[in-house]
């Protein structure tokens, strides 16, 4: 059993509803037990946030740290040197900002930086955990006032924090390329990360981190482990918490059995389990065709659909699809994941989005946004088990 299936639903009875003190407190002693499970208010933030749509991360990342709107005002001041004299008001202001509401006040961008750091002190204090302040309001990132989303895109560049996780990989990387007598001849598949700007939603963060996938037997398919394959899926829903807003999908499509496998993944962390919809291809003489076995969930009217493939190449299958989405889903607004694309030249540290073999494919698609894991040269990847 995951910890989000263990989270606890507020209390409240029909005669009377819990108060949004007392649901205050309570999820600040569930997010005070998430970080003591997991050890990470990063970590904490996200399953509050993934349970807890509702929550804006400003508030996550409290309720993580175990703190109130007072005690979280009070740890701002200790952080300050007790320079500064904020009341719970303020917190309390930021985040009703963050909810999106059209109320409330944005916090400035010094109050970003010492609210991370507040929260990375974790319940006790006595933590020193780096808080990324574009995870720290990762949905509300596009309201801000231009000149702090400029600050904050450039403060990122320049500061980058590396999760436990990533640091954890990127050890387990190094050391690996360095020994060549790793245990059973195994070196981890995930070579250099980079930055790219991809097409993004208005005033959305265009650019990714996205590692390379070298082939060391050129002319032939990379066959991808479980454990590339899982961290090109946590690389992919990190991207989605980072896009600048709060991205709530109605339908999360799957493209034949490794694309379903993603879309399962990333509808449980990070839609709340919406609907995951199922695009079975089938290849004919001209092109590609819909199989029987396809699924289309019921929706909304103009909902949010994210489609998920394991790869984008040469051939217009992104373009068919979406065609077919559309028809079935009129207004709709479109998100893309893809896990590997392959780029045109021999360097897989492309410098620009056009520099992908898919580009122009991805760009007539007209997504609001693109998501991108890896990046890979020809034929191509294989997904674990060969799934089609």
């Amino acid at each position: 059993m995951g910890v989000s299936s263990r989270l606890p639903q507020a209390k409240a009875t029909s005669s009377r509803p819990l108060s949004p003190q007392a649901r205050g407190r309570e999820m600040a002693a569930v997010g005070k037990k998430l970080w003591t499970e997991l050890g990470s208010v990063r970590r904490a933030a996200a399953e509050l946030s993934a349970s807890y749509p509702d929550v804006p991360s400003l508030q996550a990342f409290r309720y993580a740290a175990g703190l109130s709107q007072d005690q979280a005002a009070e740890r701002y001041n200790q952080v300050t040197g007790h320079q500064t004299s904020l009341g719970g008001t303020s917190i309390n202001a930021w985040e009703t900002w963050a909810r999106g509401r059209g109320q409330g006040s944005p916090p400035s961008l010094s109050s970003v930086l010492i609210l991370c750091a507040a929260y990375g002190r974790g319940p006790l204090g006595a933590a020193e955990e780096y808080v990324s302040p574009s995870e720290l309001i990762a949905e509300a990132y596009e309201r801000l006032p231009i000149e702090d989303q400029l600050s904050l895109k450039q403060f990122t560049a320049q500061n980058k924090g590396p999760s436990e996780t990533t640091r954890e990989q990127s050890n387990t990387i190094s050391t690996r390329q360095e020994s060549a007598t790793a245990p059973e001849g195994i070196v981890s598949q995930v070579g250099g990360e980079f930055d790219l700007a991809v097409p993004t939603v208005e005033y959305g963060n265009s650019t990714i981190m996205v590692f390379s996938l070298p082939n060391p037997y050129p002319g032939q398919l990379l066959d991808l482990t479980w454990e590339t394959f899982g961290f090109g899926i946590e690389r992919l829903s990190r991207q989605i918490k980072n896009v600048g807003k709060r991205l709530d999908v109605d339908v999360c499509f799957g493209v034949n059995e490794a694309g379903l496998v993603m879309a399962t993944f990333l509808a449980s962390s990070r839609f709340s389990r919406c609907k995951i919809g199922y695009l079975r291809c089938s290849k004919i003489r001209d092109g590609i065709d819909l199989d029987d076995a396809s699924h289309f969930p019921d929706a909304r009217d103009a909902p949010t659909i994210l489609i998920c493939d394991f790869e984008v190449k040469h051939a217009d299958v992104v373009g068919f699809l979406t065609h077919q989405v559309r028809a079935r889903y009129p207004n709709a607004e479109l998100y893309f994941a893809v896990f590997g694309a392959m780029t045109k030249g021999r360097d897989l540290k492309v410098g620009s989005f056009d520099e992908l073999t898919g580009a122009k494919i991805m760009r007539a698609a007209d997504f609001a946004a693109i998501f991108i894991a890896a990046t890979m040269s020809p034929p191509g990847i294989e997904p674990p088990l060969e799934l089609r």
